[in-house]
């Protein structure tokens, strides 16, 4: 399937504030003054407002001028899915089959940089790892959502490198999140894609890439758990509100799968890319402690 280029919003520094706006190929479109930030137009369901008004206007950057910033600053909760591939799960090596119901976790706003920014080793482990992942922001509220009004629910899609510390995932016995939630060690972005149709998620292709090697790749079509029913499942127990994000899954072959395992190490550089969102891509460098 091929996607023709998105609508995007991104949030940036420009001048030593924070800002946002539209992205064209020739630059950015500076839209700030329009709402407080994204985050407040996700909110307000003014997204498409804000790519008409984006679209009137000739860029004011170029995207080499500015930094960006994950697309959402404070969301409300970031949840995350486990294991979420088929593959995936036999990388586990457990003889189990696939669980009936997802594994869920949480990571917390400061654990994510932007688009270009580089992720963070820390001193405490040389285990930095990647897994490219779709993430859904929620633009209307609900809870206990049936599954064929899921998508009704969401306002953008954007992607993340849900960046893991591995040897600390299991510190212990039942939970991990110490390991998801090391401050700047994963990323999210580049932009929102607001969303429009089913065919932005259903059947789309999801790749990792590290210094240009393709380590992670597979279709959203072939989730264990897909969109509709992680929208679904999670509204069970808990109110999604505008702003939420769910990070949705990542396929094999991140970098702790391999015999030996392989990490990021400094210099490196990984990218998320799926169909009809855009490459999210960021540098790695050791935290200065």
């Amino acid at each position: 399937m091929s996607l023709r280029v998105p609508a995007r919003l991104a949030s940036f520094r420009a001048g030593g504030k924070p800002r946002f706006g539209y992205v064209t190929e020739a630059g950015i479109v500076d839209l700030t003054g329009r709402f407080p930030g994204l985050q407040a137009a996700v909110e307000a369901g003014a997204l498409e407002a804000l790519v008409a008004e984006g679209e009137s206007h000739a860029p004011d950057y170029a995207a080499a001028e500015v930094t960006f910033l994950p697309p959402l600053a404070n969301p409300g909760k970031i949840l995350c899915v486990g294991v979420n591939y088929p593959d995936r799960n036999a990388e586990y090596k457990d003889g189990q089959a696939a669980p009936e119901r997802p594994s869920l976790f949480i990571r917390f706003p400061q654990s994510f940089v932007g688009h270009g920014e580089n992720l963070v080793r820390p001193p405490e482990s040389r285990q930095l790892d990647y897994e490219g992942e779709i993430a859904i922001v929620i633009g209307k509220p609900g809870r206990r959502i049936a599954r064929e009004a899921a998508y009704d629910h969401i306002a953008a899609l954007t992607l993340c490198n849900e960046g893991t510390i591995r040897d600390w995932v299991r510190h212990a016995k039942f939970n991990v999140t110490q390991g998801k939630n090391w401050d700047r060690s994963g990323a999210l972005g580049p932009w929102l894609v607001p969303f429009r149709s089913a065919e932005q998620l259903d059947d789309i292709v999801l790749t990792t890439r590290v210094n240009g090697e393709v380590r992670q790749q597979d279709r959203t079509s072939r989730m264990i758990y897909d969109f509709r029913y992680i929208i679904s499942y999670v509204s069970t127990f808990c109110t999604l509100e505008p702003g939420d994000i769910l990070v949705c899954g990542t396929p094999t072959g991140a970098g702790a799968r391999f015999d030996p395992p392989r990490w990021l190490q400094p210099g490196d550089v990984v990218e998320v890319e799926a169909e009809g969102i855009g490459i999210l891509r960021n540098g790695v460098e050791d935290e200065v402690c």
